[in-house]
């Protein structure tokens, strides 16, 4: 009965994590012969283990992955496409974020720059980091979207806020003005203050021209390239063709 109560007690407070290592712990052989402090510190770890995965799948799901099993560890390097296993597992230490520097991913289609991209972005979230993937024109049409609503200042501010954000297919359609705008109020937002990964088909130095020249373009790409590393990758056999569908060896072929 006192189990019970106590239990009742834990959950009252939301200790969820804590009541359930509790229950379970009592009832195992191999800890009656632990210690009470010994016994404490192992129901500690469990509530603290329980809060960080719901955190985790919290900053997860506000991410909106595409490719979910993306990851550090899924990166292919055996094919030959430019990837370097050293500078991933720099980039792996998350300096990059917390120096609010950017990642640019290059390369024709099918070299896996969006699972490169999500396996950065998901490892951050797994480090603590908040994060959102957003392909160019979805971020686009949330600035659309929140002109006509009157919330155009608190999607920046919210923009600002998160610590990586991952802009997908970067140059595969040109901008109108207000469009270059909105993506240069928005860099101007978090320069200094957020980090950045960009992929795209084209190579950097066609950015500019792809941007169209002038002051504007200038600015959007003084933000974007500024401090920022580079994996330009190359495919001589597309990725969709070096594994059949469905089996990519943990690589996903965006």
């Amino acid at each position: 009965m006192l189990l019970e109560q106590t239990l009742e007690k834990l959950n009252a407070m939301k200790l969820f994590g804590l009541a359930k290592s509790l229950k379970e712990r009592l009832e195992r052989q191999d800890h009656q012969s632990l210690d009470k402090s010994a016994f404490v510190g192992l129901l500690v770890d469990d509530e603290w283990l329980y809060r960080e995965n719901r955190k985790l799948t919290a900053r997860l799901r506000v991410a909106k992955f595409k490719d979910r099993s993306a990851s550090i560890e899924g990166l292919d390097y055996r094919t030959a496409r430019g990837l370097r296993k050293e500078q991933l597992l720099e980039l792996a230490q998350n300096r990059w974020i917390t120096a609010h520097q950017s990642i640019l991913i290059t390369g024709p289609s099918g070299s896996g720059k969006s699972f490169v991209a999500q396996a950065l972005g998901q490892h951050a979230c797994r480090s603590g980091f908040s994060a959102q993937y957003l392909r160019l024109p979805t971020l686009l049409n949330l600035f659309v979207q929140a002109r006509a609503e009157g919330t155009y200042d608190r999607l920046l501010k919210r923009l600002s806020k998160i610590a990586v954000i991952l802009i997908d297919d970067f140059g595969l359609a040109s901008l109108a003005d207000r469009e270059k705008q909105d993506l240069l109020e928005a860099l101007e937002e978090r320069y200094g203050t957020g980090a950045l990964v960009v992929t795209s088909q084209l190579p950097v130095t066609d950015w500019h021209e792809f941007l169209g020249g002038g002051r504007i373009a200038d600015a959007i790409l003084d933000r974007l390239v500024h401090h920022a590393h580079r994996i330009e990758l190359h495919s001589p056999e597309s990725m969709r063709e070096a594994y059949p569908p469905g089996q990519h060896g943990g690589q996903s072929v965006e």
